[in-house]
């Protein structure tokens, strides 16, 4: 084992430990305890300035002297077959580099064989009917296996927080729902979506598409904007900027909806077209469709493809009166 999991690195320095079996790992956290300061951030590698901010927010929660593991671990059970699973990019090094420099000290990095010994497990944590909406009913079972390999994960890096990314608004909806039920030691916070100027939420499969699809790509987030400044003004009040991370309150879901489909049927006939998956203004807590006399927070999702690349994306905002 290294120093740095005796001695812990000085603040800011850059420099991570790698494991990629578990008692290594376990061995590491026996000789780095602090009660309350553990945090853990979950990949499946490919880190880009999306994943550094959740290091970062994770590194300021549990301080300098607190610990922050991220795990790096392409889950088969949450691809469906035709998925990207065998051409998802695998780029350990670089994510090492990435992780070390936000803030990270160690990197748990396991083989498929290490995290599902003996095969596939016979067991897994079911999503259930909140599952099976939006993305659930678009990838049958991908949410069953992203909750068994966070289940697992959580068990194994024992952290006191975990952060995951806003930008998947469902899988960050159902982990909640899972350490609820469950009784997870743990408390989820969630990291707002960091975005490329062109207001392009950042994603490890960005990567995949050509000039002229991510042209066409940027309708997602002009769709959500075009929704959000459409419900601000139903209530009168002017539109905000893209980088606003606050909820915003809007008065009209159904301004919302009209503005935002608008955007993304025109981007149908743009050359590549955008294929809409689906568009949704949903409540948070169980990912329903909420009624146009609904009142509280609500998510505008959206999927769609560009080319062979699925994209995903959404905005938080507040329907009705200022909380």
């Amino acid at each position: 084992m290294s120093p740095k999991l005796w001695t812990k690195a000085l603040p800011g320095e850059p420099d991570v430990e790698l494991f990629r079996h578990r008692p290594e790992l376990d061995a590491a956290f026996a000789h780095f305890a602090v009660p309350g300061r553990a945090a853990v951030v979950m990949t499946m590698g490919a880190l880009h300035d999306g994943h550094a901010s959740l290091i970062r927010t994770a590194r300021a929660r549990v301080g300098a002297k607190g610990l922050v593991t991220v795990t790096v671990f392409v889950n088969p059970l949450q691809f469906g077959a035709g998925e990207d699973l065998d051409r998802y990019p695998r780029t350990l090094d670089a994510d090492l580099k990435v992780a070390a420099e936000a803030g990270a000290d160690i990197v748990f990095a396991p083989s498929a064989e290490e995290v599902y010994p003996g095969g596939e497990p016979h067991i897994r944590i079911t999503a259930g009917s909140m599952g099976e909406r939006y993305e659930g009913a678009s990838r049958p079972g991908h949410f069953d296996g992203m909750l068994t390999v966070v289940a697992k994960l959580l068990h194994i890096t024992r952290p006191d927080v975990a952060f995951f990314g806003e930008k998947d608004a469902q899988q960050l909806a159902l982990i909640r729902r899972m350490t609820r039920d469950l009784d997870f030691p743990v408390e989820i916070v969630g990291v707002p979506t960091v975005r490329e100027g062109d207001g392009l939420a950042l994603s490890s499969r960005n990567r995949y598409l050509s000039a002229q699809e991510r042209d066409t790509a940027l309708a997602l987030s002009r769709a959500l904007f075009a929704g959000r400044d459409a419900g601000l003004l139903a209530a009168g009040e002017g539109p905000v900027g893209a980088e606003e991370h606050e909820l915003i309150r809007v008065a009209s879901p159904a301004a919302v909806r009209s503005a935002a489909r608008a955007v993304l049927d025109e981007a149908a006939g743009f050359e590549p077209p955008l294929a809409l998956d689906y568009l949704g203004l949903v409540d948070p807590a169980d990912f329903t469709e909420v009624s146009d006399a609904h009142t509280g927070e609500a998510v505008l999702a959206v999927a769609a493809k560009v080319g062979a690349t699925r994209l995903i994306d959404n905005i938080r905002l507040w329907i009705g009166a200022a909380r």
